[in-house]
């Protein structure tokens, strides 16, 4: 550590010595930048409020000290359009036509809001659709809508894939790994789609993997969309999740059971199911147009400066949020100013060794939290071309427990880079191992996903579950507390006494993928059998 870092070819060096040639990755940058945006002064750092203001602020003063140069031309700030609606929180759900009336109460039971940008949202009388998982994927031979008209309608969805409760990842749906599918915004996407005047999810935590008091904190408030000349008005009227227990009643006022029409949700061929019931909701939404700015510094390349690779980290987090014994800032500091953190720590370690042949992209994103929209903006107006850009790492939430045995690809066997992790990770004498939670779909849910569906191949790891001190079970543990008890919440905040250790060393990796690159010739590319593969060679071969 500290040394001066020897730039080498990985293709003529052992991964060892490559790896013993890490340029120091500071950890008081970590703990001084974490510490920093997590404090109660940045308010959280949501999009659009004043701790936006102090933010890229401060993010764009540590990038020029570094020595970085604006990505976007004379500027660190790309503008990204948006929209802050904030719903009535007195807005009630109810349904009528059932064996009784049901009224839920906003937060206690469910929450909406409208993707649509308009002032005021009326739902009345809307029959109500059970549609299973919501899924409509011709390729799997998979119709949850099929021979259904839902236009006008509310449809009432299950989360996650049909086969989230296997212990393996074979199935229609990769078993327990979640697809896109899976998701959340596939699911208001598709809804959308068909038509439907509103979708509901069902909110169940395991497959959903977070309790309600995190849907909760999240939906409820303000909440940031992009702006769009059409005002979004193909989305549905109203978009929302009600608890299992809210869904359970809504069944059972159709005289149906919620348990067996999941069971049978589950298997192929499944016919979604009218409730008999009408759904009401109406409320209104304050609107504020807005701008939000991703903050992008380059490290001009020195051969072929007019290739990139790619660094990214989001700076947001929810800013003011449900209040948690008299709390009420959500700062943020594990997700994810520490990821920022690393964002800044690599673009110093990167100027140290002097630049690259090809040059580098440090991109820190803003609204991830709000549905990955500022990496998604940049990805639709990228500041240099994704069909150069090489291929991109991302960070999203770094580890402070302490130095592991394993390193965890997110969303495994999708592209060449992982083969580059794992050689370097075994100069680690570490290995890399399979997503311990892979029904949580995390690599659908953060910012490399807007580049990887372009056709960019990105790689996003974390440390693994096993602890060098403390083992497996530890690290599992550690990982359900942090779950449960801080994430979303405002109980996320900086600690002195973390350890960096395993954040450092996993830091290192991401140094050397992107120098690799960086100082390579290599365009590595997505497995055939990837999801983004053809979306690649589309770019690559500029059709």
């Amino acid at each position: 550590m500290g040394r001066k870092l020897l730039i080498l070819s990985s293709l003529l060096v052992a991964p060892a010595a490559l790896m013993a040639a890490t340029p120091e990755i500071s950890v008081g940058t970590l703990k001084e930048v974490t510490k920093t945006l997590s404090s109660d002064m940045f308010e959280g750092r949501a999009p659009t409020s004043p701790g936006e203001d102090k933010t890229i602020g401060y993010l764009a003063g540590r990038f020029a000290a570094i020595g970085l140069k604006p990505a976007n031309k004379d500027s660190w700030f790309q503008d990204v359009p948006m929209v802050r609606m904030t719903a009535s929180p007195s807005m009630r759900l109810q349904f009528s036509g059932g064996k009784a009336p049901l009224d839920f109460a906003y937060k206690t039971d469910f929450v909406a809001s409208s993707y649509r940008i308009t002032p005021q949202t009326d739902i009345k009388n809307s029959d109500v659709v059970f549609v299973g998982f919501g899924i409509n994927a011709p390729e799997r031979g998979w119709n949850d809508y099929a021979g259904l008209d839902v236009k006008g309608k509310t449809v009432i969805i299950l989360v996650n894939d049909p086969d989230y409760e296997k212990k393996d990842l074979k199935g229609p749906f990769g078993g327990r790994a979640m697809t896109y599918y899976g998701r959340w915004t596939y699911k208001y996407e598709e809804a959308a789609r068909q038509g439907a005047a509103a979708a509901i999810i069902v909110h169940d935590t395991f497959p959903a993997a977070y309790p309600w008091g995190v849907v909760v904190s999240s939906w409820s408030g303000a909440q940031i969309r992009m702006d769009a000349a059409d005002n979004h008005m193909g989305d549905t009227q109203a978009n929302g999740w009600m608890t299992q227990d809210a869904a359970q009643k809504l069944i059972a006022s159709a005289g149906l059971d919620l348990a067996k029409l999941t069971a049978a949700a589950k298997k192929k061929g499944f016919k979604a199911v009218p409730l008999g019931i009408k759904a009401n909701l109406s409320f209104s939404t304050d609107i504020k147009r807005q701008t939000s700015h991703n903050v992008v510094g380059i490290l001009p390349g020195t051969t072929k400066p007019d290739e990139y690779v790619l660094y990214s980290a989001h700076w947001d987090h929810l800013g003011i949020c449900e209040p948690v014994k008299g709390d009420n800032i959500c700062n943020g500091a594990l997700d994810n100013a520490t990821g920022t953190a690393g964002l800044v720590a690599l673009a110093e370690a990167h100027v140290k060794a002097g630049a690259a042949g090809r040059s580098i992209i440090f991109a820190a994103v803003t609204a991830e939290e709000s549905g990955l929209l500022g990496s998604d903006y940049y990805a639709a107006n990228p500041l240099v071309p994704l069909a150069k850009t090489v291929g991109g790492i991302n960070m999203d939430g770094l580890n402070i427990l302490g130095r592991t045995k394993d390193v965890v690809v997110i969303g495994p066997g999708k592209s060449e880079l992982e083969p580059m992790l794992e050689r370097l990770a075994k100069a680690q004498g570490r290995v890399v191992v399979g997503e311990p939670t892979p029904e949580k779909g995390s690599f659908y849910r953060s910012d490399h996903f807007s580049l990887a569906k372009r056709g960019v191949p990105m790689i996003y790891f974390d440390s693994g579950e096993d602890l060098v001190n403390g083992g497996k079970a530890a690290g599992a543990a550690a990982a359900e507390d942090y779950t449960t008890n801080r994430y979303h919440k405002p109980q996320d905040e900086y600690r002195d006494d973390w350890n960096w250790e395993g954040a450092v060393e996993d830091l290192a990796l991401n140094y050397h993928i992107g120098r690799e690159l960086a100082d390579g010739n290599a365009w590595p590319n997505w497995y055939p059998t990837a999801e983004f593969r053809a979306a690649r060679d589309a770019s690559r071969s500029g059709k």
